[in-house]
């Protein structure tokens, strides 16, 4: 039986892993020739935009056969603006390769790729690439790798014609205790040793490495090899079909295209497949099956356990869902930093331009579009200011409409720094609610997590189930600014309800209220992203290049300075170095290089002048408020916040 795996290229842009691509599909007999990305004629890139900037814009793929293995082969986004794009393919890969430039080393992007990988616990192959360059030195970027990624990473022979050496088996022991007595022993033939090495490799004990040039064609047979020497899957057809989704397309008559990895089981075309959170699941039919290489698809009438395709007929399952008897969801790590404003003019008309990016954003969900009812302006959040040039591209090229975006600005966010609790009513005439929370600071980067301790006899456990929904359902957000909150533990303490009165929205509004009446308590804290970076530089500019990132609020380690250049490592503000890139460029004359990696929010370093700058009026907000509503003699009235606990109808316990 064939055994399908599927594996994903990975990399920092301009690592040269398209070229890579090429090459293991040609050598596979997959094409009948290599393109080049400076020819715009590759496989895999095949959207005009990326030919056009040489970049890798969306994920695509393709397959290739080596012996009794199919592999699909995912080429991912390497610049940092489409890391959501690379970060949705990681969640159904069974193998990643990560290319490095033998030159460059491991830079910034390479690092969120690495831990990326090791959240979803995928087994990893590094290839280090464009040994043929000036300046290339595979020993320095193992060293690297070892430094900065992995200890476990060791460079792997062609275990074709060496075998698994003295060296690797000592390597191996190191890592793995029945080896280690097994090597002490010598009771293992070179056979028994490659079989365990195809363990230790799935378990993540080790990551091979191997080196070469893509360009040149050096290495890729060797890495091809080991590649098919090492790789193992178990899928299983005989199950009931699961599968996740793990990316959303449009054709050009607008039809969806839904990407499906099968995890088990057989889809046929025109089944029932069932998706969505398990109160919510939907079942809708498969229209069609098709088989994807490349730009061009092929119509099939199923899909086995193991492999990528793509289906039509499901409207609304999202990237990263489970489908069939699959239920969960997986979300993003990578969030955006920035938004930016959408404009446009007559006689484009809203709703044009609403359609376009409900299409873009169900296809990359990371854009979070929203349309602000009161500011009547359409938004987007983004990585950066190439995701906006390319965004602009396909819009007039896809759907024929010209926009224009605002200048990106800084998503903050907001939390708090001490426990507080609040209480909301909503008790209009004909309605009643209340909802006691509390409310405490949770880890930088864990986003709001919601917990319920109420009594069944206190509240029936159906309206607990509504409210924590409700605090659970995204765009909460902060007295501040009005951005979004993070970084917060809501608990449900108790809640009343009426026998009569209570209907659907009311504790949605009570609980809206006492998680604002909590917020104006505490003591409210303003996040801004950062980035860690890297920059290499000639030692003649260490010392303006340090005092720019004191100047811009940052902090970095002392300098590694070597013979050919020196390394800063630091931490600064997005708001302050998102366009450093054209200054170092212009001071070293171009010969620096400078990664930037995401690394979460920190406490903003210009908070007051944030804040005034915003002007938010967190008295005026309509979706917000930390009044609450009470009813006396048929009438209600309202209460302040300062003022609500008094008038609570249950005491609030602390």
């Amino acid at each position: 039986m064939t055994r399908n795996t599927t594996i994903g290229l990975l990399a920092h842009v301009d690592a040269g892993k398209t070229t890579f691509a090429e090459q293991l599909l040609y050598h596979t007999e997959a094409i009948r020739s290599r393109g080049r990305v400076d020819h715009k004629d590759t496989f895999l890139d095949t959207h005009d935009i990326e030919k056009a900037r040489g970049i890798t814009v969306f994920a695509d793929q393709a397959e290739f056969s080596m012996g009794d293995s199919r592999y699909f082969l995912l080429d991912t986004p390497g610049h940092v603006d489409f890391s959501p794009e690379m970060e949705r393919a990681l969640q159904i890969l069974d193998y990643a390769v990560v290319i490095v430039s033998a030159v460059e080393g491991v830079e910034g992007h390479t690092v969120t790729v690495w831990q990326l990988l090791r959240r979803h616990d995928i087994p990893t192959f590094f290839f280090i690439n464009k040994t043929d360059r000036t300046g290339a030195d595979p020993q320095r970027v193992l060293a690297e790798i070892r430094q900065q990624l992995t200890i476990d990473a060791v460079m792997l022979p062609d275990l074709e014609a060496a075998g698994a050496g003295e060296e690797l088996q000592a390597f191996m022991a190191e890592r793995d205790e029945q080896l280690f007595e097994a090597y002490l022993g010598g009771s293992l033939n070179d056979s028994a040793w490659q079989e365990a090495l195809i363990t230790i490799v799935k378990q993540n004990k080790i990551f091979p490495c191997m080196a070469g040039s893509a360009l040149l064609d050096v290495g890729i047979d060797c890495f091809l090899r080991n590649l098919e020497a090492l790789t193992s899957t178990g899928y299983d057809h005989r199950l009931p079909f699961a599968g996740r989704v793990y990316k959303i397309r449009h054709d050009e008559r607008g039809t969806r295209i839904t990407y499906i990895k099968a995890l088990q089981g057989v889809l046929k075309a025109r089944e029932e497949l069932a998706y969505g959170p398990a109160r919510e699941r939907v079942s809708e039919r498969i229209t069609g099956i098709r088989r994807i290489y490349g730009a061009k698809a092929a119509a099939a009438d199923w899909g086995a356990a193991g492999e990528l395709f793509a289906v039509t007929g499901l409207t609304a399952a999202m990237p990263g869902e489970g489908v069939g008897a699959l239920q969960d969801h997986l979300g993003s790590e990578l969030i955006p930093t920035l938004k930016a404003k959408v404009n446009f003019a007559p006689p484009v008309h809203l709703k044009e331009v609403l359609h376009a990016f409900q299409q873009l954003g169900a296809e990359d969900p990371s854009l979070n579009v929203s349309w602000d009812e009161a500011l009547q302006e359409l938004h987007i959040h983004v990585m950066g200011q190439i995701q906006l040039e390319i965004l602009d591209q396909i819009l007039r090229e896809r759907f024929r409409i010209p926009v224009t975006f605002g200048d990106p600005e800084i998503l903050y966010l907001e939390t708090i720094n001490n426990t507080v609790y609040g209480c909301g009513h909503f008790e209009p005439l004909g309605h009643y609610a209340e909802v006691h929370l509390k409310l405490e600071p949770g880890e930088r980067g864990s986003g709001i997590s919601v917990y319920n301790e109420c009594h069944p006899d206190d509240l029936s456990v159906g309206y607990q189930h509504q409210i924590v929904q409700h605090l659970k359902d995204n765009g909460h957000h902060g007295l501040l600014t009005g951005s979004p909150l993070t970084d917060l533990r809501i608990t449900l303490l108790n809640g009343r309800a009426h026998n009569k009165h209570t209907s659907g929205g009311d504790f949605r509004e009570a609980a809206y209220r006492a998680l604002r009446q909590g917020l104006e308590q505490a003591e409210n804290i303003l996040l801004e992203p950062v980035y860690d970076l890297k920059i290499r530089i000639n030692t003649d500019y260490v010392g303006k290049v340090m005092a720019d990132i004191q100047q811009a609020s940052g902090s970095f380690t002392a300098p590694e300075v070597t013979e050919q250049a020196a390394i800063i490592t630091g931490t600064v503000p997005v708001a302050t170095f998102m366009n450093y890139s054209v200054r170092l460029a212009s001071m070293t004359q171009g010969k620096g290089s400078l990664s930037l990696r995401v690394a979460g929010y920190q406490n903003c370093h210009q908070a007051e002048s944030v804040i005034e700058h915003k002007q938010y009026d967190k008295n005026a907000d309509p979706a917000y408020s930390s009044i609450s509503i009470f009813c006396s003699k048929g009438q209600a009235y309202s209460v302040p916040w300062d003022e609500a606990e008094r008038h609570m109808h249950v005491k609030l316990q602390r």
